[in-house]
């Protein structure tokens, strides 16, 4: 039997209002609902980390803290839970690829990752203020400065020069590709990882605060690597 036009709409208009009472009480629960806690240990946030970033991978982030009320709430007072020295490529951004927001990460980006002095003040400052639990050292798949390093050892003398800032950058990053001379596999791709490993060793080596924060089990420091093609994070080892 057809209803005439009229109380079609009718039917149509209770219908919608009944689904949105329905979905109305969990909005509301949701955007209620206690915030999880977040982690207080390097094991805590390193599994947060990698949670994330299967999450992002698989496309299926919830992008959280993002709102405006936590841009509100931030605007107090940061509470990031772990420190990232990572690369400056526009596509190795954290806090997307670990799924995670504002006030979460402590980010230090550089091309190549690489570790200077201002690198390791601003590690310090934030990983002893917040008390945060995990340094992580992000590198990732071809990576550009690591690529410009290679060849610059490759190329001819007396070739052009490259500015004093490039120059410095590739001086930083040489060891690690001269570590991988003769390996077996991609030359930038070994050196990155290398890279990792001589940048997570060098900003605890050339820090007394983070040695005694490490000794004490306060924080603990790893390396890792962004997988440009697949979105997937691996973890680096850099040594007991």
């Amino acid at each position: 039997m057809s209803l005439p036009p009229s109380s079609r709409r009718a039917f149509l208009s209770a219908s919608a209002i009944a689904a949105t009472g329905a979905v109305l009480p969990q909005i509301a629960a949701a955007s209620t609902a206690a915030p999880r806690p977040q982690p207080t240990t390097p094991r805590a946030a390193l599994a947060a980390v990698l949670a994330g970033n299967k999450r992002f991978a698989g496309g299926h982030a919830r992008g959280p803290h993002r709102s405006a009320q936590r841009r509100l709430s931030q605007a107090k007072g940061q509470t990031p839970w772990i420190a990232i020295l990572g690369c400056a490529d526009s596509r190795v951004v954290p806090e997307l690829l670990f799924d995670t927001g504002m006030g979460d990460v402590f980010d230090a980006r550089v091309a190549g990752n690489v570790v200077n002095d201002h690198v390791i003040g601003s590690l310090e400052f934030g990983i002893e203020h917040y008390a945060i639990p995990l340094l992580l050292v992000l590198g990732h798949e071809r990576c550009g400065a690591v690529s410009a390093a290679v060849d610059a050892i490759d190329a001819p003398a007396g070739g052009p020069a490259p500015s004093p800032g490039i120059a410095s950058l590739v001086e930083s990053i040489r060891p690690a590709v001269d570590a991988v001379k003769g390996r077996k596999g991609d030359r930038v791709e070994l050196a990155v990882d290398e890279n990792v490993r001589r940048s997570a060793a060098a900003v605890v080596e050339r820090s007394a605060l983070l040695t005694e924060l490490v000794e004490a089990k306060k924080l603990a420091v790893r390396g890792a690597r962004y997988d440009l093609d697949t979105g997937l994070v691996r973890l680096v080892h850099v040594g007991d």
